[in-house]
């Protein structure tokens, strides 16, 4: 990725991102109307998530986009039904506090297994950024939905975001499924550093969920899970410098996201133009987030806000937490990476001079 993409509105080139933000909106939007038509608001969160499987679509052929799409979407699946059992069954809703710090250590826990997951099925994007998020907003719900219906509302969003993927197939000109092309297999260097990216998406999950925590009292925030989601952000990258930029660009984005936030929230629209932006605000983010991170956030911050709210009503609060969970959470993130860059150089130069 080109070192001008550090530019805070310098555009990355464009790879057909208007073709997946499509898919990808429509994804969300058309479940989400469908929930609302049946009445059914308190599953939104689940076929929001299992919607996300749109944005593993990046992968060009019809056929490898469905096998890629089908383990992403598989995954999505698992994570959400641990969940919910983990909610009904382990999180303590009563005591907000011992609760909290279960969240932390059960998404934790899941940031590493999701990422080592995701490295061995080769999935992209890398990284287990959208499994923190799934299953610690899911795992936060003090009130579950029975799970078949819970996880049958994420199935049907995983399947039409599939379906989505290969629809164009049926398109005039088009050339069918396309030839199926089979990854690499994973050499044993490459399964090292997936083991090696998985505990530094631990420690800079676990970390960012802790330090939230502990300042929850004195900050008076409650969503410590959203430190950790930004705290794994700068772990993406191919240099040191491109992913301290990222968490600084989402330290930024989050920050300008905001405004736009409180816009919608001073407006208090109706709950269909609600889902109508969940939709647009989807297509948005995909189409810049391979092309500048900073204007991506823009639109996932009031993403993230509204579906976290959708259920419940739009609220101020919600911004004094991002704002502040999301500073917390990249600074952590920046710093494992400072510290992984610095163990890097240092074993770099042992293993090159093992006399030393």
């Amino acid at each position: 990725m080109s070192e001008k993409f550090g530019g805070l509105l310098t555009l990355g080139p464009a790879h057909d991102d208007h073709l997946i933000a499509l898919r990808t909106g429509i994804g969300v939007f058309v479940p989400l109307l469908a929930l609302l038509a049946m009445g059914r608001l308190d599953l939104v969160p689940f076929a929001v998530f299992g919607a996300f499987t749109g944005v593993y679509g990046r992968v060009p052929g019809y056929a490898n986009r469905l096998v890629a799409q089908s383990k992403a979407g598989a995954l999505f699946l698992a994570v959400i039904l641990l969940a919910a059992l983990c909610s009904t069954y382990l999180v303590d809703h009563v005591d907000p506090a011992r609760g909290a710090w279960m969240i932390v250590a059960l998404t934790t826990v899941v940031s590493g297994v999701c990422a080592v997951a995701a490295g061995l099925l080769q999935l992209r994007p890398g990284g287990s950024l959208f499994h923190i998020f799934a299953f610690a907003a899911i795992a936060s719900m003090p009130t579950q939905p029975p799970v078949a219906q819970s996880l049958g509302a994420a199935l049907v969003a995983v399947l039409l975001a599939i379906v989505i993927g290969f629809s164009g197939m049926l398109l005039p000109g088009s050339k069918g499924w396309g030839e199926r092309t089979r990854p690499p297999a994973l050499s044993k260097s490459v399964r090292t550093a997936i083991w090696w990216e998985a505990f530094f998406y631990v420690v800079a999950a676990g970390l960012a969920g802790s330090i939230a925590n502990l300042l929850a009292p004195a900050l008076s925030t409650g969503h410590s899970y959203w430190a950790m989601v930004a705290a794994v952000v700068p772990l993406v990258g191919h240099t040191t410098r491109h992913r301290v930029r990222r968490g600084i660009h989402r330290i930024l984005g989050t920050l300008t996201g905001i405004v736009l936030m409180a816009a919608i929230i001073a407006f208090q629209p109706p709950v269909w133009v609600l889902l109508v932006l969940i939709g647009l605000l989807q297509m948005c983010a995909e189409l810049f987030i391979a092309r500048n991170y900073f204007i991506a956030q823009i639109f996932v911050t009031p993403l993230a806000l509204m579906g976290a709210s959708i259920g419940t009503g739009l609220s101020t609060k919600l911004l004094y937490d991002r704002v502040l969970e999301t500073v917390i959470g990249a600074v952590v993130g920046i710093a494992v990476v400072l510290l992984g860059s610095l163990c890097g150089s240092w074993y770099r130069r042992r293993t090159a001079n093992p006399d030393r």
